[in-house]
């Protein structure tokens, strides 16, 4: 997964051996990710879901989100702008933005191009398996909250509800669709679909933060609707496109043995990582190069 050779990057020659590194490596790391499923997936027959169970769920949090659509949009947001308190509300402006999916992406996006950029060829052989190991699980992470991310950027903009007082009215069924303004892109929560994207993503590598990462959830996904910024029934779909789109990124690096393995029962389970020792002296070794 790594290409070979270090470099000065004091000098143009040293700077471009490095970059020429770099997309080498990346180039190998996106050929891992496409290549064909690891056999032991056919436990997962078939690879997606079947249809009828998914066509079922589907209908089923379709008509989740239209019921809070008529029962709890107007009523919450009306009592959200009448009742918090003015300190509450300052509180939850500063906390909202860290709902934004760029506290996870470019840190963890300059530690993938760091990586990639690395004279890893110089370190022994069980150490490139750690940084394999590491480098798998950053690249989990990254693809995992940032493409159900960009999928809710999309869609909700051909949606075009109007976020709440748009018009001057809580309207929960004032729409304009392929509007293209971010007045009318209400419809997923952008912050939901990041921070439950990130609540799957960050509970499958590291099971043990989950209580943190469902308090930080629920905080930002409450913030939304707070604010102003979202109804009950955007951040409910935000929750749900987050939650998806993260299981499933989850179950196609399963099927291909990254990071995750199919069980016999067909479950989806984290594979062991590497020590948190080992890996700072990986981290040690490649910093000294």
């Amino acid at each position: 997964m790594t290409a070979s050779g270090g470099a000065n990057l004091t000098s143009a020659g040293g700077l471009w051996a490095m970059l020429r590194r770099m997309g080498s490596n990346l180039a190998a790391w996106l050929a891992t990710l496409l290549r064909p499923p690891w056999p032991p997936a056919a436990r997962l027959q078939p690879l997606w879901p079947p249809t009828r169970p998914v066509v079922r769920g589907a209908v089923i949090l379709l008509l989740l989100v239209v019921g809070a659509m008529a029962a709890l949009d107007w009523w919450m947001t009306a009592q959200a702008l009448r009742l918090m308190p003015g300190w509450l509300s300052g509180f939850f402006a500063v906390i909202t933005d860290f709902g934004k999916s760029g506290w996870f992406l470019w840190p963890i996006g300059l530690l993938l191009l760091i990586i990639a950029g690395s004279p890893s060829d110089a370190l022994s052989r069980f150490s490139q398996l750690v940084l394999a190991a590491i480098v798998v699980r950053l690249g989990f992470l990254f693809i995992a909250i940032g493409l159900p991310g960009l999928f809710t950027t999309i869609v909700k903009r051909m949606i075009g509800r109007a976020r709440p007082f748009a018009s001057g009215t809580a309207d929960p069924y004032l729409y304009a669709p392929f509007a293209w303004d971010q007045s009318y892109a209400s419809l997923p929560s952008g912050h939901a679909t990041n921070v439950f994207a990130a609540v799957v993503a960050i509970g499958a590598v590291w099971p043990q933060a989950r209580p943190v990462m469902w308090i930080y959830a629920g905080v930002i996904a409450i913030s939304r609707v707070v604010l102003g910024a979202h109804f009950p029934s955007d951040v409910i779909a935000g929750a749900i496109v987050g939650t998806v789109g993260a299981l499933l990124v989850r179950r196609w690096f399963a099927a291909r043995r990254l990071g995750f393995t199919v069980g016999a029962d067909g479950a989806i389970r984290a594979l062991t990582a590497p020590p948190s020792g080992r890996i700072k002296q990986v981290a040690a070794r490649l910093l000294s190069q």
